[in-house]
């Protein structure tokens, strides 16, 4: 039983946003050995972002001394509703994790092997037969990412999809008319291509489409019951927070991105969820309830993707290595009017979800990540540590992203 939360307001002024501002937090006992999250740092992380652009901002911390919960701004801009964490927002690339674990669990039964060929079990679909499954989850394909195209204008390129319904295949047909960006094994080269064979792979090795993949093998099992995988529907089922996408151009207001089918994604990036799920997600991951203790070793796998040393990508996972020496384990996500950060301790122990409704606002990418070192490291002196600020992730490209 999930220790009870209790609930204060927190008054803050956001210039140039009417944004009501509010938090809820519990008093954490931090476990043997672990620092006490910094609820302060956790609150001012969420504020900056708001202050950067964003409509709102809300993150829980769940641990073994209890909970805790911030939210500031409006959950849709102008409407005076604050941010709610029981609300689904769209989760991005989060989704990327839950596509690894269902094609894991696959390998773990058997029914494929992370060193196949793609080829060998969906014949002529990608233009290489050297490209294998544990090349298209850890971004080492070299697949072209079709979203450069799509997006290379931030807000048309969304209108132009944003009620359009894909098939995986043509996805994928999007990517493969581009040459290969690296050769297959050779490199990291983040690519939304590749959780789309992951999804083409998912369906063709179960029979079942997507939706009912992941209900049956992880949303149901964990009683996730803020999370769904809704595509093509384009509206939430339920209680939402609404997104915001930033235009390229200064100055111009945001455009309500809430509704989209988001097809242009699908098992790489058109989950919708809840930070309560997102945290027992991964509580469940790293503790070892929805793989075996080989696939998750091999999801476990990392190379770094950049040349800090502080990011590594493992099989559709990430691990951020925080200025506190620790590191966390989990996704980023980058959707239209979303950014989220979902991360737990190796051992599942101590998990943290946060999104902020906007994007395409690098900003407040970097702000709301601050959530991590808040969260984890908790409140230490200035000068023990460089500010952890991670780059916006490449879940869209550059030019979508953020200024």
């Amino acid at each position: 039983m999930s220790p009870p939360t209790t609930r204060r307001t927190v008054a803050a002024a956001v210039a140039l946003l009417a944004a009501l501002t509010a938090g809820t937090q519990s008093a954490v006992a931090a476990p043997a050995g672990a620092p006490a999250p910094d609820e302060a740092g956790l609150r001012g992380a969420l504020e900056e972002s708001v202050e950067l652009g964003a409509p709102g901002a809300m993150a829980r911390f769940e641990g073994p001394g209890g909970v805790v919960e911030e939210t500031v701004g409006e959950r849709a801009l102008g409407s005076g509703q604050p941010m709610d964490t029981r609300a689904q927002f769209r989760v991005g690339s989060v989704t990327k994790t839950f596509s690894a674990v269902v094609l894991l669990q696959l390998v773990g039964e058997g029914a494929a092997g992370l060193d196949d060929a793609v080829n060998d079990h969906l014949p002529g679909l990608l233009p290489d037969d050297r490209i294998t499954l544990r090349h298209v989850l850890s971004h080492r394909s070299g697949l072209y990412d079709y979203s450069n195209d799509m997006f290379a204008r931030t807000v048309p390129g969304f209108e132009a999809v944003r009620h359009e319904v894909f098939t995986l295949r043509e996805l994928v047909d999007l990517s493969t008319a581009q040459p290969l960006t690296v050769e297959p094994g050779s490199a990291y080269a983040y690519s939304n291509a590749n959780f789309v064979v992951a999804g083409l792979l998912i369906e063709h090795l179960t029979g079942q489409s997507l939706a009912d993949a992941y209900q049956e093998r992880v949303i149901g099992p964990l009683g996730l019951h803020g999370t769904a995988y809704v595509h093509p529907a384009a509206t939430f089922p339920g209680a939402h927070i609404s997104g915001h996408l930033t235009p390229d151009e200064a100055g111009s207001p945001l455009v309500d991105s809430t509704e989209q089918t988001a097809s242009w994604a699908q098992s790489a990036g058109a989950m919708i969820s809840t930070p309560e799920d997102l945290n027992r997600f991964l509580e469940a991951l790293l503790g070892g309830e929805l793989l075996g203790a080989g696939e998750l070793s091999e999801m476990l796998s990392f190379a770094p993707t950049d040349g800090t040393g502080t990011r590594h990508y493992g099989l559709g996972l990430r691990r951020y290595d925080l200025s506190c020496d620790l590191s966390v384990f989990g996704h980023t996500g980058t959707v239209q009017g979303y950014y989220t950060y979902a991360f737990a301790t190796e051992d599942g122990a101590r998990s943290l979800a946060a999104t902020a409704n906007t994007s395409n606002n690098g900003t407040v990418n970097t702000a709301l990540g601050e959530t991590l070192e808040a969260a984890f490291c908790g409140a230490r002196p200035p000068a023990e540590g460089a500010r952890f600020a991670p780059a916006a992730e490449p879940d869209l490209p550059a030019g979508a992203q953020g200024r």
